[in-house]
């Protein structure tokens, strides 16, 4: 056995742990390390382990489930819920005005005159032109966009990940 074989941490080498919800409906998996965690602050039970294999106290887990159910709704929605990291990954990160590094959300109807926190309201601006285009609307900024926002879907959050 090498130096680094005897040295290297288990919760590193093992495959994720699956973790069901309580009607043993499949959410997601987690490492090791997060799978313990959450044994520790028993928010979970093992439901499937490893026979021979123990983490301190407690069996080396391969499937977990929650004491709690958790509610998945939100995996069925339209849409994701607006945010600012999202408008920001929407729009990749760049200046819907000048094609700059954009590092905040510009409202079109600015929110003081009425502009709500939603998908077609927002685009990535950099600090310049959201700075200069102040409280007003592109069109008396005499500001272009580079496109116009739209809804994202689900499936292009998770491939941007």
């Amino acid at each position: 056995m090498t130096v680094a074989a005897a040295t290297a941490s288990p919760f590193r080498a093992a495959p994720g742990v699956l973790v069901l919800n309580t009607d043993n409906t499949a959410l997601h998996t987690v490492t090791l390390k997060h799978a313990i965690g959450m044994l520790v602050r028993e928010v979970a039970v093992v439901e499937q382990a490893h026979e021979d294999r123990r983490i301190g106290p407690y069996p080396w887990p391969l499937v977990l489930r929650l004491i709690r159910y958790v509610k998945t709704t939100f995996l069925y929605a339209r849409s994701p819920v607006w945010s600012k990291r999202g408008v920001l990954r929407r729009d990749k990160h760049t200046c819907a005005y000048c094609g700059a590094k954009a590092t905040t959300v510009d409202h079109l109807v600015p929110q003081s005159r009425g502009g709500r926190n939603t998908w077609l309201n927002t685009v990535a601006a950099c600090q310049a032109c959201n700075a200069r285009k102040g409280n007003r609307t592109p069109a008396e900024a005499e500001m272009l966009l580079a496109w116009r926002p739209r809804v994202p879907g689900w499936r292009e959050f998770a491939v941007a990940r």
